[in-house]
């Protein structure tokens, strides 16, 4: 489903000030930050909790891999990999592709991502890449299977629950967003 409103329904809304979910020391390369706030280091999310993971890409160059690479270390230390079963392994490798077509998005059609916010809870993960493009994503329409590109957003759409596009008044860019279920 496309959206354009800023928060699916049941999500939280935006953070209050201060509960960034990013950890203060051990910032790692290309800006990566943040174990969860509501778990420790290596540990799923608790019942009702949230962790929070960040990525500032600045001028780096591989952005889709880096990406990967973050949010699949994301994906461990939150207990989504090693996968115990087949639907729980396709089940991260769904946002791992999610993932990728968003950065690849804005790399394609908005001066490159600025930054890659994962957050994880009992329930959604919700993937955001923000960048300074001013186009509205949505997938082409009619979708064509056989025809080479064109596919992100078709994809995005079909694997996730939800997804849209946030914009903050006064400010260039935007904020492309989308929720999978977690693996039962």
């Amino acid at each position: 489903m496309s959206t354009t409103r800023p928060y699916p329904p049941g999500d939280r809304g935006p953070e209050p000030s201060g509960a960034s979910g990013a950890s203060e020391g051990g910032v790692a390369a290309a800006g990566a930050s943040g174990e969860g706030v509501d778990a420790p280091s290596g540990a799923a999310a608790p019942p009702g909790g949230r962790q929070v993971r960040r990525l500032s890409f600045g001028d780096e160059s591989g952005v889709v891999p880096l990406a990967r690479d973050f949010t699949r270390q994301a994906l461990y230390a939150w207990g989504w990999l090693p996968a115990a079963s087949a639907d729980r392994r396709a089940a991260a490798e769904d946002v791992l592709l999610v993932v990728s077509e968003l950065v690849t998005n804005a790399c394609l059609h908005a001066e490159g991502p600025d930054q890659l916010r994962i957050t994880c809870d009992n329930k959604v993960i919700r993937v955001e890449v923000a960048d300074r493009g001013t186009g509205q994503p949505a997938p082409r329409t009619p979708h064509r299977a056989g025809r080479p590109g064109g596919h992100g957003m078709f994809i995005v759409q079909r694997l996730c629950l939800d997804w849209g596009v946030v914009r903050t008044p006064g400010l260039s860019g935007k904020t492309v967003w989308a929720e999978l279920g977690a693996p039962a």
